[in-house]
């Protein structure tokens, strides 16, 4: 046990290191890259923006540094200190040891870490996006989300913990029903979130009728890509960042468009824009997410199921070996990350391919111009205050898309 403890701690060590290694990194770059605008942005961002887009990234940059640094800390208090034992018996103390009270209790020492992270979460909408001008929330919009989130969580997630530690006292291969299981509520739930849920969150209204719905009709048509409608949300009421995406499947499909990137773009950058994001359907992309996602789902799974078998990874950390399964849902929820962490840069290079792809699609489908589309980008590069100069390393572990210059450079390359 002193062998597997003292691993833990080194590996949640080096992943701190690592972590901070990455920001010092690029806050060096874009650091090396102020002063000046860089010649590749100069004929579409002044110095003015440039300078703050700089400034933004390094105060993203610092928060970064102190949330890893605090996260490890709460990490190894969670789990080093005894806390967890202790509230697992209380919380099952009031509940029961039945399914549904290990599930409560499961769940309530999730919540109870998670309100750990409530500083670091209000500084950065409140100090940090308010002081460039992002920020539209209210802090009484702020409480609400998280009573909201945390009613929802609990009313969807009780149910399936308790399903699922159900299911470990009726067959051994509980890991592999549960996987199928969870897979299934994965894909229903694609289509139920949008349609259900961020509705409790914001408003979607259709598009109204004019030159740019017809326009964005008229490519869903042209790409065969027919989705019931064209919503735009109200995005700007929390912050005035951009985004467009699709949700659903079939015809549960659902084209939304932040309001702040109606207002932003000019009618043949959204087109380009909706048709980056049709790109992501008609190529495939989806359901390829969706096997990488169910095949981490399957070895997480495989590993639960092994680890219930182990008594002496539960009792490491002062938990009971009496057979229940849910500290062991736990403490894999909690070093999870110490492994995922180092996949992120296999699966952003796969993000990063589909969004190549997705670009080329959206060139080829408008005439293989690619000049909307970069307008585009670089308007939500310059809206969003962007980081046109992350360090390579950087760039691989935490964007999921590729820089503008490289999107830029593909789109001009693929298109001569």
């Amino acid at each position: 046990m002193n062998l597997f403890l003292i691993i833990i701690v080194a590996l949640i060590g080096v992943k701190l290191l690592v972590e901070l290694a990455l920001d010092l990194l690029n806050r060096r770059r874009v650091q090396q890259e102020s002063g000046s605008v860089p010649e590749a942005y100069r004929d579409f961002i002044d110095a003015a923006t440039y300078d703050k887009s700089v400034a933004y990234t390094l105060a993203k940059n610092a928060l970064s540094m102190a949330e890893a640094t605090y996260g490890v800390a709460i990490l190894l208090v969670a789990l080093f200190s005894g806390v967890l034992p202790w509230l697992w018996e209380a919380i099952l103390g009031w509940t029961g040891p039945t399914v549904w009270g290990q599930a409560v209790s499961l769940f309530s020492i999730m919540w109870l870490l998670g309100l750990a992270a409530l500083p670091i979460d209000w500084y950065a909408q409140f100090r940090l996006e308010e002081r460039f001008g992002f920020n539209k929330g209210t802090l009484s919009l702020w409480l609400a989300d998280k009573v909201k989130g945390g009613a929802i969580g609990a009313v969807i997630g009780i149910p399936v913990l308790a399903f699922l530690l159900w299911l470990v006292g009726t067959t051994p291969w509980w890991w592999l029903i549960g996987f199928v299981a969870m897979l299934l509520f994965q894909l229903v739930m694609m289509v139920l979130y949008p349609m259900f849920i961020l509705p409790l969150f914001n408003k979607f209204e259709p598009l109204p009728d004019g030159e740019l719905r017809d326009r964005l009709m008229a490519l869903g048509t042209r790409t065969g890509f027919h989705a019931r409608s064209i919503l735009v949300m109200d995005g700007s009421r929390r912050s005035a960042h951009s985004n467009a995406y699709f949700t659903g499947f079939g015809r549960f499909r659902r084209i939304v468009l932040f309001d702040t990137l109606v207002d932003q773009l000019e009618p043949s950058e959204l087109e380009a824009v909706l048709a980056h994001e049709i790109g992501h359907y008609k190529l495939g992309h989806i359901p390829k997410i969706l096997v990488l996602s169910g095949f981490t789902l399957f070895l997480s799974f495989v590993v639960l199921g092994w680890l219930d078998r182990q008594a002496w990874f539960v009792e490491s950390f002062g938990f009971a070996a009496d057979g229940s399964v849910g500290p062991v849902f736990l403490l894999f929820g909690l070093l999870a990350g110490l492994f995922t962490f180092w996949t992120a840069p296999v699966f952003n290079l796969m993000s990063r391919k589909h969004e190549y792809e997705a670009d080329a699609y959206a060139r080829e489908t408008l005439s293989g111009d690619p000049a909307p589309l970069i307008r585009a980008l670089r308007g939500l590069s310059e809206k969003n205050l962007s980081n046109l100069t992350p360090h390579p390393l950087f760039s691989a572990f935490h964007y999921s898309h590729p820089t503008l210059l490289e999107r830029e450079r593909s789109l001009r390359d693929r298109g001569q």
